[in-house]
């Protein structure tokens, strides 16, 4: 997901409207939109002011998933024995595809023993 659509379900979640974030940064609804649609981006400054009226932290505003955190809610309430049952490399590769390739390079080094 782009930063623009995370910023766009950070400020749905918190209910507030671009007129509303525009005026509490001091820029305008035009820039609120622009960094939603993936225009432009706030710079880091803003990015943080933005995090802080979302109630979020920066890492989270950036990171922003509501289908993630759902996902955490499931996985949170799954039982230990079936939770070892599961791949979750291969789970989370569906969403993350990065994850099967990094386990796929692991698979093929070698190991070799750290000498101290």
């Amino acid at each position: 997901m782009k930063l623009g659509n995370h910023l766009f379900r950070a400020r749905k979640k918190s209910g507030l409207s671009q007129e509303e974030v525009a005026g509490k940064l001091g820029v305008s609804r035009q820039t609120i939109s622009k960094w939603e649609t993936d225009e432009t981006l706030p710079d880091i400054c803003q990015s943080k002011r933005l995090a802080n009226l979302y109630g979020l932290s920066l890492d989270e505003l950036i990171e922003f998933d509501v289908d993630v955190k759902e996902i955490q809610k499931y996985i949170d309430r799954t039982d230990d024995a079936v939770s070892e049952k599961i791949d979750w490399t291969k789970a989370w590769s569906r969403k993350y595809p990065i994850l099967a390739a990094y386990q796929s390079e692991l698979d093929t080094k070698p190991y070799v023993a750290e000498l101290n």
